[in-house]
């Protein structure tokens, strides 16, 4: 049997499985209009099963569409393009390529395939990847598959179905869209859920194991992903899960980066490629006062782990204003929301609004006497005046 003809049989056997009732907005976006389009995102958040379900969509034959994971060992001996070759030459039409980045030159033979085959490819990647390689960028379309909003979460506990919102539209009427949201569902009763181990589908298969299933896809982010993107040194892996242990123990980091590069144990320059890395990979996230790109890696003023649910995950405690934190800027951020640390209050967004976020009896004293400023209040159903409450920002996406 050939390389081509093993790789089919467990094609066959992944369009066989059921696939969750449960579908992402960004399955609705692909279509094969684009010849070569890529799906990236932080490990568990539902890239197979997006790939799975998008396969089961389309009208063609099992003989003509194929899946294939780059990471399985019958791939050590070819290649993709050795693959969409062969697959083209017997009228294949569709292939389908999970974790592509475990072929370090995929970006060549995505180019090659581009130029001479006849034949559409779709594959997933970590968020890390590059596509500048091979100039792929003007070629390959990529989407960025975000973790679950409290949205879809909402949506996935409840079967009930609501609208995303705009950040104008919280501004302006938040107290209306709340108070209708209010009447189906009891927003606090899932908030922290959510915020305990909501952010990734996987919570689905079982919610007892899923903050182990995250420490699994971090350490796998880390220790194969960022290692082979970034041509880490396998030796100073310690080095960077140090970093994530001190993002534990603190309250919304601001680094002082010769302190923290003296407390992981490598240079300064070192220090950036980590950080710049755990925040492609969507382990870290870092914000600053300026705009965007290089600056935040050149100066974060603060850090955070991405996402509530790793706290969850790695921290023995975690400081809830940290976590509070954390939510509004992933929400803010998944959205494609410009957001940055504000001097004033804790966030500026779009260079427009300030948000001050806290807990219930928080106050104005931060935000006084500033235009558009507002309070990101926890542990409220509804807001009055410019005191929003913080759930509603998770429906932002």
């Amino acid at each position: 049997m050939s390389i081509l003809e093993s790789l089919q049989v467990y094609s066959s056997l992944f369009l066989s499985k059921e696939t969750p009732s449960y579908e992402r907005e960004l399955l609705n976006r692909i279509n094969l209009k684009n010849k070569i389009i890529g799906v990236v995102g932080a490990k568990g958040v539902g890239k197979t099963t997006l790939l799975l379900q998008f396969m089961k969509r389309q009208n063609l034959s099992p003989n003509e569409m194929m899946y294939i994971s780059v990471d399985h060992p019958l791939m050590s001996s070819t290649t993709i393009l050795d693959i969409a070759k062969e697959f083209a030459s017997f009228g294949g039409k569709l292939l389908v390529f999970d974790e592509i980045h475990s072929q370090s030159d995929f970006a060549n033979d995505l180019k090659t395939i581009w130029d001479f085959l006849e034949i559409n490819i779709i594959f997933s990647g970590s968020s890390a990847l590059h596509l500048d390689g091979a100039d792929l960028s003007r070629r390959a379309i990529k989407y960025h598959l975000p973790t679950l909003s409290f949205r879809e979460f909402l949506e996935i506990e409840t079967e009930q179905k609501f609208e995303k919102l705009t950040l104008e539209e919280i501004t302006k009427n938040h107290t209306t869209y709340a108070s209708e949201l209010l009447s189906q569902i009891k927003p606090l009763k899932y908030f922290k859920d959510y915020l305990d181990y909501g952010y990734y589908p996987f919570y689905l298969e079982d919610i007892e194991t899923s903050k182990i299933k995250l420490s699994e896809a971090i350490n796998k982010t880390i220790d194969i992903d960022l290692l082979k993107i970034y041509n880490i040194d396998p030796k100073k892996l310690r080095n960077i899960k140090k970093i994530l242990t001190m993002l534990c123990t603190t309250v919304p980091y601001k680094p002082n980066m010769t302190t923290l590069s003296h407390a992981v144990e490598v240079d300064i320059k070192t220090l950036y490629t980590y950080l710049n890395a755990l925040s492609s990979g969507k382990i870290v996230r870092m914000l600053s006062s300026h705009a965007r790109g290089e600056e935040i890696i050149k100066k974060p003023e603060k850090i955070y782990l991405d996402n509530p649910n790793i706290f969850q995950a790695l921290c023995q405690s975690s400081d809830i204003g940290t976590v509070r934190e954390s939510f509004f800027a992933s929400s803010l951020q998944n959205a494609e929301y410009e957001t940055q640390v504000s001097k004033k209050g804790d966030f500026v967004v779009d260079k427009r609004y300030t948000f001050e976020v806290g807990g219930k009896g928080k106050g104005y004293k931060q935000i006084k006497d500033m235009k558009n400023a507002y309070i990101a209040s926890d542990m409220i159903e509804v807001g009055f005046g410019n005191k929003i409450p913080l759930w509603l920002f998770g429906f932002l996406y």
